[in-house]
């Protein structure tokens, strides 16, 4: 059973140079996650310091999957701020290392991350993901609902267009 932690904004810097291994790592891998090679160190701590402040202020929940002891995955769950928007978040970064990949990370960290959601008052959650990658089929298996594709979205690290799938889930 994988051992997926809540983290706290804390928890959440201290973890920072293992949370930037674990991003770096899906740059790697050619994830679109956000980050063009090269990607550095700085630019990691930066992010994930931007992170364990959302955390802090509550408009983030982060989510963290430890394998003996180590954290080599992660999720977050982002509110959506604005008035009329109470009931939804938005599910972002599934990530997890190369290494600890085809434990069932990923689906742990999805149940905790809507979990979660549920926890804070949330009845819907939306996320994007790049088509025809891992990540498509794991949402299709844990229930999401596709909505539609926007081609040439974002790019890959190596440079390719990047179409994008929006997905949704209600929750109960």
């Amino acid at each position: 059973m994988p051992d997926i932690r809540q983290l706290s904004a804390t928890e959440a810097l201290d973890q920072i140079p293992t949370l930037t291994e674990v991003l770096a790592d899906c740059i790697a891998d050619n994830a679109s996650v956000g980050f063009m090679p090269p990607f550095t160190a700085e630019e990691g701590e930066r992010f994930w310091r931007g992170v364990a402040d959302a955390v802090g202020r509550g408009e983030v929940l982060l989510y963290g999957a430890f394998v003996g002891g180590r954290l080599v995955g992660t999720v977050q769950v982002g509110f959506a701020l604005k008035p009329n928007q109470p009931h939804r978040a938005d599910l972002m970064k599934l990530l997890v290392h190369r290494a600890a990949r085809g434990r069932g990370l990923s689906t742990a960290l999805m149940r905790a991350a809507e979990a979660g959601a549920v926890q804070a008052g949330r009845k819907l959650l939306v996320l994007d993901t790049a088509k025809g990658e891992l990540a498509e089929r794991i949402y299709e298996k844990l229930g999401w609902q596709r909505s539609g594709e926007i081609p040439d979205y974002a790019l890959y690290p190596d440079g390719r267009f990047c179409d994008t799938v929006i997905f949704y889930k209600r929750l109960g």
